[in-house]
């Protein structure tokens, strides 16, 4: 069992998934041709973010303890790699909690959004 493989093999699927999730958010924003759709495509754009950074985060942070876990248990390269990998994990956990935090009140300032307590609603 190759477990720098399996991480790696995780790492770019990883990287496809956020890729496509982003590009296909910039696609709903492009295409609209009216400020009532550029609203619409913002706030998708907002609620999505809401809804994909909040689960990412906590897999990462979960994912990073594991692979922290297993490579303590294993030779001591593969437990400095492990170590890289979650610090690595943690570190893409905190700026995924910083977005998500950060984003809705961005969108929300830009399209002149007044409810405080759902950003996402315009």
């Amino acid at each position: 069992m190759n477990i720098i493989r399996k991480m790696d093999t995780i790492n770019s699927i990883g990287r496809y998934l956020l890729f496509t999730v982003l590009i296909l958010n910039l696609a709903s924003v492009a295409n609209a041709d009216g400020s009532a759709n550029i609203k619409n495509a913002m706030s998708n754009l907002c609620t999505t973010v809401q809804g994909f950074l909040g689960i990412a985060a906590m897999m990462l942070i979960v994912l990073a303890g594991v692979v922290y876990a297993a490579g303590q248990v294993l030779g001591a390269e593969t437990r400095a790699r492990a170590s890289v990998w979650a610090t690595a994990m943690l570190t893409g956990a905190v700026i995924g909690i910083l977005i998500y935090l950060i984003v809705p009140t961005v969108i929300a300032q830009l399209m002149g959004s007044t409810n405080p307590t759902n950003p996402c609603a315009f």
